[in-house]
């Protein structure tokens, strides 16, 4: 019998983990994927997120991690008439593979047991537990007192247990929005220590964005119909070529990935009985699709809430709740922001 059965070792599932092994607690973290595992994703690190890897993990992220340029200076905003907007601030570029796999390891430091491979397909509650089925190499089952679930927006676990307490969670985010990027060899006149997003509708159903890591030119589109990925980008990349000056020499990747899509009220789903939710899978993601720092704040709340109230669930659910209060109105600002900035995220303001 485990204390916490976490679920998903991203930045919120690791530092959950790390948190509770770190007060002595019997952790088991499991991640369906083989580690380090890849997930398609800008690789930047804002200032918060650097301040909570120092804060959470007691030092810096480490140059093995870090993709060149190394460090970002901001990110540039393109809205949906061409005005610019510029966000100077510190920032780092990592490859989530390795930065995810040295979170974990950070984890399994601290105590807890880390299994790959291995991915959570359902779990039920019982009389002061939960019993959590897995598959690896075998089928078997686990007990906890508590799940936190951090499996990020597709996790087959919340939507199994949305059909036991149907009305009290989502199951499922209100959309998805689908990303698509290609990594490239060739050159551009443009900055590579800067995130670029591009907010016009023709370019676009959601945002296009443009990136460097390790010289490898990163551009994507992000779309509501993934019929439609191949119409916007390649309006993106004619876009890049006349204003910047694009030149594509070689295609050397491309990938998808899913976020969710994020309404008005930015709805969190936070617990439901010993099961707590952190990071995407729970709602938590910022504009432009940065959910580092939103993923290990609300792991970090999760674990906290247990850690105080272990032997109370429903004080647990509460504690949790008010401890990522803040995390949520931060969220919040953040999308009237860029609500005010663009028409295409008008409904957010």
């Amino acid at each position: 019998m485990y204390d916490v059965i976490v679920v998903g070792a991203g930045p919120a599932g690791c530092t959950a983990a790390k948190a509770l092994a770190e007060k002595g607690y019997k952790v088991l973290l499991v991640e369906k994927f083989r580690m380090p595992r890849y997930k398609s994703c800008s690789g930047v690190l804002i200032k918060k997120s650097i301040e909570l890897v120092k804060k959470y993990f007691g030092e810096a992220v480490p140059e093995t991690a870090m993709c060149i340029p190394a460090r970002n200076r901001g990110m540039i905003f393109t809205n949906d008439v061409g005005k610019e907007y510029r966000f100077e601030q510190e920032g780092l570029n990592v490859w989530r593979s390795h930065f995810d796999g040295w979170l974990a390891e950070k984890a399994k430091e601290s105590g807890a047991e880390v299994m790959d491979g291995v991915a959570a397909l359902s779990c039920t509650e019982k009389d002061g537990f939960v019993e959590v089925s897995l598959h690896g190499q075998k089928n078997y089952t686990e007990g906890a007192r508590y799940v936190i679930d951090c499996e990020g927006v597709v996790g087959a676990l919340k939507r199994q247990i949305a059909r036991q307490y149907v009305g009290k969670i989502t199951g499922e985010v209100p959309g998805y929005i689908t990303t698509y990027q290609t990594f490239n060899q060739g050159s551009i006149d443009l900055d590579p220590h800067y995130f670029y997003a591009y907010l016009q509708p023709e370019l676009s159903e959601y945002d296009a964005w443009f990136n460097v890591k390790d010289d490898l030119l990163v551009l994507g589109v992000s779309v509501k119909n993934m019929d439609k990925i191949g119409h916007y980008y390649g309006r993106f990349i004619a876009y890049m070529e006349e204003k910047h000056r694009l030149r594509i020499d070689r295609q050397t990747k491309e990938e998808k990935w899913l976020m969710p899509h994020i309404c008005p009220g930015c709805r969190v789903d936070y617990a439901v009985g010993r099961i707590l939710f952190a990071g995407e899978v729970a709602g938590f993601l910022n504009p432009m699709g940065e959910g580092i720092s939103a993923g290990m704040e609300s792991g970090y709340c999760a674990a906290g809430a247990v850690v105080q109230h272990f032997d109370d669930p429903e004080t647990v659910r509460d504690a949790y709740r008010q401890s990522t209060e803040n995390l949520k109105s931060y969220m919040q600002r953040q999308w009237s922001l860029v609500g005010g900035m663009a028409d295409t995220f008008r409904e957010m303001e």
